[in-house]
This record gives C-alpha cells, structure tokens and sequence, in this order.
C-alpha cells in the first residue's frame, strides 16, 4: 500500500513549483507515499545544509521499506521551554544506558550532543574569525591610506606651480586643502567601490559553486563605502595641509 510523507519547501519546489502537493503521491527510493501535509520553510542552518531538502515518513514504514533494519543513528530531542538542556541531557543518558543495558561502571556507546554548546562553539569560532578578518582589513586600509598618502603627496608636489598661481590670483588655504582633500577622498571612494564589486562578484561565484545563499548586507555595504571615504579624508589631510600651506612666491618659482 501507500504511506503517508511530508515534505519541505524544497522538494515541493523540485517538483511541484508553486503548485499544492497535497494528495500527491511521490517515490522514495523503492516505496510511494501519499504527500499529507507541507512542513513550514526552516531555510539553512549554520553549516550550510537546506533544512527543507526533506520528506517526513512515519519511522516503521522507513524501517521497514527504505532501511530494511531497525537501526536508529540519531534522535533528536526538544526541550521544553522550562527545562534547561543542562538537566535534560543527564535523565537522557540515564534512559539511554537503561535501555542499552550499559552499567554504570562503563563508558557509554553513544554521544549526546547539546545544541546550545554547539552554537556556542560556533559563535566562538565565528568570533575568531572576525577578528582575524578584521585585523587583516586593518592592514589593507593602512596600507592603502599610506598609498594614497603617498600619491597626494607626489601629486601636491608635481602641482606647486599651479597652486602658487591659485593662491597669487587670490585663493584661500582652505580652498587648496578642500581642493586636495577631495581629490584623496574620490580617490579611495573609487577604489572601495571597486573593491566591493569584486568582492560581491567573487562571494556570488563562491555561493553559486557551494550552493549556499547569496545575502549581501546593505548596510555593510554601505558602512564599507563609508570607511573607504574616510580612509581618503584621514590619509589625504596631511599632504592637502602641506599643499595649502605653500609659500605663493616659492611655489611660484618652482620648476
């Protein structure tokens, strides 16, 4: 006969687009069951795999037409929310070591993991990795604000005719300094714009070769454009601030 299933997002998607699959009967390896009902969309967990890649049969029928033996590999136990998993995890095992005849003299054969340490480990480990990215991004910011520095400082001192003659013809010091300071920050608002679309590029690349989500955020877009700009103003100030301070007759008389 046919069983009953239910399945996820994904699979409907797979197979029956928008459509309602319910009342559809699908195959699962040998056996065909009777779609019953559609799960609630649950998206991706933390390490990449789509939860809604799924069908949902009743565990006799599994058993005993799909596996062909009654072997369990995990079980997965949801706490209730005033039971903390810290209690709940001893009265497991004891259940578990019962049932397994295991005494309380030897080591058990199965591991029980709780998820809350797992998110733990997995918020410490992402923790790390900021940091490491964010002192590898330092780095690249100094040395691209030295580079810019570098280059308005060359191009401060390739201009200093022009500049004499801007402020012989009656141009304030604040005019060179905004003059240059903009010049810095256009600079390296180009190049952090650049930067991001290539950054994007790549992360869509990566996301379409590892089938993970591709969610760029805005807002870190953004703040991202924004560092790159003010990295251009810090970086640029001191060479605009030694052009506008430049003596009209010497920077006149320069060649």
């Amino acid at each position: 006969g046919t069983g009953a299933c239910l399945i996820g997002e994904t699979v409907r998607q797979q197979f029956f687009g928008a459509g309602d699959p319910e009342g559809e009967i699908i195959r699962v390896n040998r056996t065909s069951c009777k779609i019953i009902g559609l799960l609630e969309p649950k998206g991706y967990t933390g390490f990449g795999q789509d939860q809604d890649n799924v069908v949902l049969m009743p565990l006799h029928a599994y058993q005993r037409r799909i596996a062909g033996n009654r072997d369990i590999d995990n079980i997965y136990i949801a706490a209730d929310d005033r039971t903390p998993t810290s209690e709940l995890q001893p009265r497991v095992e004891d259940i578990l070591r019962d049932m397994r005849r295991i005494t309380p003299d030897r080591d058990p054969d199965f591991a029980i993991r709780d998820m809350t340490q797992i998110a733990d480990a997995m918020t410490s480990a992402t923790t790390t990795m900021t940091g490491m990215l964010g002192a590898v991004a330092g780095v690249s910011l100094l040395v691209g604000g030295i580079g810019i520095m570098n280059i308005m400082l060359v191009s401060v001192t390739e201009r200093t005719r022009e500049i004499g003659i801007r402020l012989a013809i009656g141009a304030h010091e604040k005019h060179i300094l905004i003059q240059f300071l903009v010049e810095a920050t256009v600079l390296s608002l180009l190049g952090g714009i650049i930067g991001i679309l290539i950054g994007l590029s790549l992360a869509g690349m990566a996301s379409m070769a590892l089938t993970i989500p591709f969610a760029p955020s805005p807002a870190v877009i953004l703040l991202a454009v924004g560092f790159s700009a003010l990295i251009g103003m810090v970086f640029g100030f001191f060479p605009a601030l030694r052009g506008a301070r430049l003596d009209p007759i010497d920077a006149l008389r320069h060649e």
